[in-house]
């Protein structure tokens, strides 16, 4: 029980210090992985739930919202409502979404959770893990803001409500650069 509860507690102290967030409500810069703020994105083709495939770099032009989740992830079903409001928000804007789903059981676990939960996004899978470890993610969920030219505005290690204020003024903010 002694080993449980350590685990536990650092388990706790790990997703509180991912929650970290500066004064206007963004995250904080983290040290965590390697691609960092200001760096290229590393390119990738995913392949959505409906089978069509995107490149990162076919989107240069548009703020790019890459955001690493997975079904089993209590912190990221927390964040898929905010992330559905966001995606009506910016329609018609310059600006994607690319939800990409880690989970293992592929396709039919993501259609599964959606089913069943009711949620939707544009979904896309990295059930081999590849995109996830070319951006050497450390857990989920984890995003990366991709500005116009592809380079990496902003990490966020953690959940966040994408659908505030604070994070919709950033995003227009850089669709306007």
């Amino acid at each position: 029980m002694g080993r449980l509860t350590a685990v536990l507690m650092i388990l706790g102290l790990c997703f509180l210090s991912a929650c970290d967030r500066d004064k206007k409500g963004m995250p904080g810069k983290s040290a965590v992985g390697t691609v960092a703020e200001g760096s290229v994105a590393p390119d990738f083709s995913a392949r959505a739930l409906d089978g069509k495939e995107v490149r990162l770099s076919s989107l240069k032009g548009k703020v790019v919202m890459v955001n690493f989740w997975a079904t089993w992830c209590p912190p990221c079903k927390e964040e898929i409502p905010s992330m559905m409001r966001l995606a009506r928000l910016m329609e018609g804007k310059p600006f994607q979404m690319l939800a990409i789903s880690i989970d293992e059981g592929g396709r039919s676990a993501v259609e599964n959770y959606f089913t069943s939960s009711g949620n939707s996004l544009p979904a896309y899978l990295d059930g081999d893990g590849s995109i996830a470890k070319s951006y050497g993610i450390t857990g989920v969920p984890e995003t990366f803001i991709v500005d116009k030219s592809g380079v990496v505005q902003k990490k966020i290690v953690g959940g966040l409500d994408w659908s505030g204020s604070d994070a919709v003024a950033y995003l227009n903010e850089l669709m306007g650069k």
